[in-house]
C-alpha cells in the first residue's frame, strides 16, 4: 500500500521539455513512473521520444486528463510561472499537484493555497521547493532517485528536507517504505506533517513512521499535538538545526528561528512529551526505527 501516490497513477509533467522536466521526466519513467504526457502550449500536438518512449505533449492540464485520465502532475516550472500552472491544475480539477520549483514568492504560494481552498481542495498539493513523493514498487513523482530504496516495505517517511528524505531512505534502505514525502521547507506549503500523518495511519500498508522537521514556526509542535490524539502507529522524529544561531535562516525560507519560538530544543521536546522518540542525529533516529521494527 502507499498514500498520495501508486502503480495506478497517471502523471503528467508541467514543463516537461525543459532541460529540468526532460532529465526528471526521464528518471520517473526509468524508475517505473507511469507518465503519460507531458505540459507545454507551445509544443501541442508534438511527442517527445524519451529513451524509447513516446510520450505527448498537450497545450494543458485539462486536455491532458482529458486525453489521458492522468490524476497527477509534476511541475517544473520556473518561479516566475508557477503560480499560473498551479492554479491551471487546479481549475482542470486534479488530484495531485507536486510542486518541485524553488524559489517561488510567498504571496504567491499563499494565493495559490487559498485558490485551492476555494475551489473546494479537491487537488492535494505537495510543496512547492520539495522533492516530491515515492512509493518504492510503484511510482515515483518528483526528483528523489529510485535507487536509494528500490525496495517496497512498510515505513512510512515524511520530512521537510528533501536531503534527509533521501538520507533516511538510505539509511533504512533494508526495510523499505510504503512512502516517502518530502512535504517542502517553504514558509507556505500544500500538505503538510499532520496531513501525512494521517494518511500514514490510516494506511494499512504503513507500520511505523518516520517524522523530519527543521527549526522555524510550530508545525512539528502541532504535529505532536495531532499524535498524542490521533496516532496509534510508532513515530521516531529528527529535527534538523540544533546548532542554528537566533535569526539566522538555515537553507529553508521557514527555517528561521526567533528567540525560544521554534528551537530544535522546543521540538524535541514537544515530541517526546507524547512519546515520540526523537534521535540528535539522522543515523541515531534511524536505529531508534530500526529498534521498533526489530522489535516486532
Amino acid at each position: 500500500m502507499a498514500i498520495f501516490l501508486n502503480g495506478d497513477s497517471k502523471v503528467v509533467v508541467q514543463g516537461m521539455t525543459g532541460s529540468e522536466g526532460m532529465k526528471h521526466t526521464r528518471r520517473m519513467l526509468a524508475s517505473g513512473t507511469n507518465i503519460v504526457g507531458g505540459v507545454n502550449p507551445k509544443k501541442a500536438g508534438t511527442s517527445v521520444d524519451v529513451d524509447g518512449t513516446d510520450v505527448p505533449v498537450f497545450g494543458g492540464v485539462a486536455e491532458a486528463m482529458d486525453k489521458t485520465g492522468a490524476d497527477v502532475s509534476v511541475l517544473f516550472v520556473p518561479p516566475a510561472f508557477a503560480k499560473a500552472a498551479v492554479v491551471e491544475a487546479v481549475d482542470a480539477g486534479i488530484g495531485l499537484a507536486v510542486v518541485i520549483t524553488e524559489g517561488i514568492p510567498v504571496q504567491d504560494s499563499a494565493w495559490f493555497w487559498q485558490y485551492n481552498v476555494d475551489k473546494g481542495q479537491a487537488t492535494r498539493i505537495i510543496g512547492p521547493n520539495c522533492p516530491g513523493l515515492i512509493s518504492p514498487g510503484q511510482s515515483n513523482a518528483g526528483i528523489i532517485p529510485a535507487t536509494i530504496a528500490p525496495e517496497p516495505g512498510r515505513i512510512g517517511l515524511v520530512s521537510k528536507s528533501g536531503t534527509l528524505t533521501y538520507q533516511m531512505m538510505y539509511e533504512l534502505r533494508e526495510f523499505g517504505f510504503s512512502t516517502a514525502i518530502g512535504i517542502g521547507g517553504d514558509p507556505v506549503i500544500g500538505t503538510t506533517h499532520i496531513d501525512a500523518l494521517q494518511a500514514f495511519e490510516d494506511d494499512p500498508g504503513t507500520d511505523a513512521i518516520v517524522m523530519i522537521g527543521e527549526i522555524g514556526g510550530d508545525a512539528e509542535e502541532r504535529a505532536a499535538d495531532y499524535i498524542a490524539a490521533s496516532v496509534a502507529k510508532p513515530v521516531v522524529g529528527y529535527v534538523a538545526g540544533f546548532t542554528a544561531p537566533e535569526g539566522k535562516t538555515m537553507g529553508h525560507a521557514g527555517a528561521i528561528v526567533s528567540g525560544s519560538s521554534g528551537t530544535a530544543q522546543a521540538k524535541k521536546e514537544a515530541l517526546e512529551a507524547v512519546g515520540v522518540k526523537v534521535g540528535k542525529t539522522p543515523s541515531e533516529t534511524a536505529q531508534l526505527m530500526r529498534e521498533i521494527l526489530e522489535s516486532r
